[in-house]
């Protein structure tokens, strides 16, 4: 009997916890933007590539989950993917839309090498920047109707050197 009695008293707190856990972050506007297909090339380290995008809402709509594949141009077997969570941060402004962004970075090159970021909104998009041991990389999204960029900056000290752009546009989603 009185494990039913400990159950009943967990299951009741759990509801009232539930209850008052404040409502989550708002995902801006211009995050949202990304969702849907988009396809494009850029550069990454001076190498040419090709990349698709696919951005979908996740977690009952309170994230976006972006997935980047891309590949070399010169090497087609020269491959790489990351999956990005993107969500909204931080209390928005009394008078205006949420502009506070957060972050998880994960790609192919596997555990070791994932990164929560933050950042903000920005004219036109939205700024992100991820730490890393060695360098921040701050990840700048543009978008103008069906054309996006993407650019990834590696600032160290104060000085920023181009890692990676991309330049896009919408696309159709494939089935499945």
């Amino acid at each position: 009997m009185r494990v039913s009695s400990v159950s009943a008293l967990l299951l009741a707190m759990a509801g009232a916890a539930r209850a008052e856990d404040p409502p989550p972050a708002p995902v801006p506007a211009e995050v949202k933007a990304l969702e849907g297909c988009w396809r494009g090339a850029g550069e990454v380290m001076g190498k040419a590539v090709e990349i698709s995008l696919s951005a979908r809402p996740a977690a009952l709509g309170t994230l976006l989950t972006v997935d980047a594949d891309s590949h070399a141009k010169a090497d087609p077997a020269d491959r790489y993917a990351a999956h990005l969570v993107l969500a909204g941060r931080g209390v928005p402004p009394k008078d205006g839309p949420p502009i506070g962004v957060s972050g998880f970075w994960a790609d192919s090159f596997g555990g070791d090498f994932t990164a929560t970021g933050k950042g903000e909104v920005q004219p036109g998009g939205f700024d992100i920047a991820y730490a890393y041991p060695d360098a921040s990389f701050v990840n700048r999204w543009r978008r103008d109707g069906d054309t996006l960029t993407w650019t990834i900056v590696a600032k160290m000290g104060g000085k920023e050197n181009a890692f990676a752009g991309y330049a896009l546009t919408r696309t159709t989603c494939a089935r499945g």
